[in-house]
């Protein structure tokens, strides 16, 4: 009675979680990263996610890394999907399949954030070395390979790369990691100077926001200029209906005067 119960129970894990593979060599695998069933797929696995359904998520992925397996952003979702999990070394793995078939700058910086969380600091700042040189117009990575620096002990460097980050987009967030280098440094004059710089930052960007707010406020007190107002069409006078002129009496003829008297 147990081992039948055993079976059934692993043949129901089997059939919903493990991934549905065809063992069927194919001859030629087609492009369907286009295909109403990869976009279902990536739905399923976008899902799954959100939801925090890891084992929905990765069975999606894996199954259209069956249909496509050149498919560099299913690796890199994958890899994102195992480093959430704490799965480093899977994660890892991922971002590199998916960096030798896309040579992009997301799979670098992904496998960066994975060895600096791990301590591999070295590792860390050669990924983000080479993400920026792909794409170097995204402060978020000159933070990161700052981190990494810092971590190394390259302190000028560090700087270096952040003050790059701030001139991408001028920020208090940039500035207060800036800070926190000056701070663990103890460089006491360049953590005073950094602070004065976020004050300054923030009032500028209080000031501009006062300034968009005021702009809203007058453009609703500032009536429209008003219509001439529409007048109604007045209604046509009713015209008297003149009452037909009295017809004039016929005049009847007078009685005929009486016969003259004959004359005696």
């Amino acid at each position: 009675m147990l081992a039948a119960v055993l079976i059934l129970v692993f043949t129901f894990f089997v059939v919903f979680f493990v991934p549905n593979f065809n063992t069927e060599p194919e001859e030629e695998v087609p492009d369907t990263r286009k295909t109403p069933q990869i976009k279902k797929l990536w739905g399923l696995a976008q899902t799954a996610m959100r939801e925090r359904k890891p084992m929905k998520a990765e069975k999606a992925l894996l199954t259209i890394l069956k249909f496509d397996e050149k498919n560099a952003a299913a690796y890199n979702r994958l890899g994102i999907l195992y480093a959430k999990e704490k799965h480093f070394k899977e994660a890892v793995e991922c971002f590199e399949i998916a960096q030798s078939l896309d040579n992009n700058a997301s799979s670098l910086h992904n496998v960066g954030l994975i060895y600096l969380e791990t301590g591999k600091y070295e590792k860390a700042a050669m990924a983000f070395s080479q993400a920026i040189e792909i794409e170097g117009d995204q402060p978020g990575r000159y933070i990161a390979y700052a981190k990494a620096l810092e971590k190394l002990g390259e302190r000028n460097k560090a700087i270096e790369a952040l003050e790059t980050a701030y001139s991408l987009n001028p920020s208090a967030v940039v500035l207060r990691h800036l800070l926190e280098i000056y701070e663990n440094s103890e460089d006491a004059e360049n953590a005073q100077l950094t602070r004065e710089r976020i004050e300054k930052l923030q009032a500028a960007k209080a000031a501009s926001e006062k300034t968009k707010t005021k702009r809203r406020i007058i453009k609703r007190t500032v009536k429209a200029p008003r219509q001439p107002a529409a007048q109604k069409p007045t209604a046509p006078r009713a015209t008297k209906v003149q009452r037909p002129a009295r017809v004039a009496k016929t005049v009847r003829p007078t009685k005929p005067l009486s016969k003259k008297r004959k004359i005696i």
